[in-house]
């Protein structure tokens, strides 16, 4: 069960968001929950990654700052990652995907600045001897089988430890042939040199013990979010550690970690929020939340506190919000910021993995992605060969 901490699920009104994508909604809450905000489609971000040559889709965006600056909004990096998972290469031509398009299963981009401005974003894949496209990372671990593929979790540049850039991979294998045949089996940490992006040709991949499983084939792991609180990376009353979101079971319960930046590498170093203290012992590891998503986000507010944002149930059309004093929760009730509705013009089509890029936000404001896609893949791609693309709104914190 959900720890309110004497919070009242009557305390914060739930928003629901207009049909009309275009329209901003306000809304105040009514207890210790309370926030006002107005929320809007951002259609510059959306448009950015509409593209029709080259990548033409993908899902699984996150955001990493090169300079690892990523809770101060007025410090933001010259350039940064974005990461994806599952990606379409080819070309789209008078509406329709043309021959010879190809699903790889992560790609990166990097961007210039922090606005969403086309001459300023490209995009990167691997090809093999024969020009195919390839994924940038592929694992390559003692615990990995033939076959095995890479989604990729948050990631980070820990400039308070050893300076590199450390993305967590999910090992993905398939098991069927049906639309969600495909099941997780491991967790590994990708160490990277930032210097050495786009392409990364030289990585080091570690198998981790933050994989989870039980009698009932429920799993989770760590890498969902990755809230960075140092000096470096720009947070407000540093505490020096870095909080590392987990997520099981098909709840989807939020679990929390935390480490020093120097002994990031060291996963005996960590500890695990058992609801009361961080212990040793990743299995008293607690259920801090519910009903979130497998990719997410925690930022802090202007007010202090902080915000986790994610995909109500994990592929609802719903966008939510859960407020909280501290990093460990708890977390309060889901504040529904954004309705998805409208995006799902075909029965089949799903949205899932919201979250916010605090390092592409204006002060005050979260810019929030989410992932469309769908039941019958290929053919709604097709029909629609763009709908395979986060999306983005834009929530401004008012006072």
């Amino acid at each position: 069960m959900e720890k309110r901490a004497g919070l009242s699920v009557l305390a914060v009104l739930i928003a629901f968001c207009c049909a009309n994508a275009q329209q901003k909604t306000i809304v105040q809450g009514l207890g210790p929950e309370s926030v006002k905000f107005s929320v809007e489609a951002d259609t510059a971000w959306t448009s950015l990654l509409k593209r029709y040559s080259g990548w033409f889709g993908a899902d699984g965006i996150y955001t990493i700052p090169f300079n690892g600056v990523e809770g101060n909004q007025s410090k933001q990096a010259d350039s940064s990652l974005l990461i994806f998972s599952d990606t379409m290469i080819g070309e789209i031509s008078g509406g329709t995907m043309q021959p010879g398009f190809k699903m790889i299963h992560n790609s990166v981009a990097v961007l210039k600045g922090n606005e969403p401005k086309s001459q300023n974003i490209k995009f990167y894949w691997n090809k093999d001897n024969k020009g195919e496209a390839e994924s940038i990372f592929a694992p390559n671990t003692p615990q990995t089988q033939k076959g095995d593929y890479y989604w990729l979790g948050d990631g980070f540049v820990n400039t308070e430890g050893n300076k590199a850039l450390y993305v967590f991979g999910y090992r993905v294998r398939n098991v069927s042939s049906d639309a969600f045949g495909f099941r997780e089996v491991g967790n590994t940490l990708i160490k990277l040199n930032p210097g050495n992006a786009p392409y990364f040709t030289k990585q080091e991949q570690k198998d981790t013990p933050f994989y989870l499983t039980d009698e009932k084939s429920d799993i989770g792991s760590f890498g969902a979010g990755v809230y960075v609180n140092t000096k470096s990376a720009g947070a407000v009353s540093p505490d020096d550690y870095i909080y590392v979101y987990g997520v099981r079971g098909m709840v989807k319960n939020l679990m929390v970690s935390r480490v020093l930046p120097k002994n990031f590498d060291d996963y005996n170093q960590w500890r695990f929020w058992d609801g009361t203290q961080w212990v040793a012992d990743m299995n008293k590891v607690a259920d801090i939340t519910n009903h979130v998503s497998n990719e997410l986000s925690v930022s802090r507010l202007p007010d202090g506190r902080f915000a986790l944002i994610f995909q109500v149930d994990g592929m609802s059309p719903n966008i939510g919000m859960r407020l909280s004093n501290n990093l460990t929760g708890p977390f309060g009730p889901i504040i529904k910021l954004w309705d998805c509705q409208p995006d799902l013009i075909e029965k089949t089509f799903l949205v899932y993995n919201a979250k916010a890029h605090p390092s592409l936000s204006k002060p005050g404001e979260l810019l929030i992605s989410y992932n469309i896609n769908s039941l019958e893949f290929i053919k709604d791609l097709q029909k629609h060969p763009n709908l395979y693309r986060p999306r983005f709104i834009r929530v401004k914190f008012l006072k």
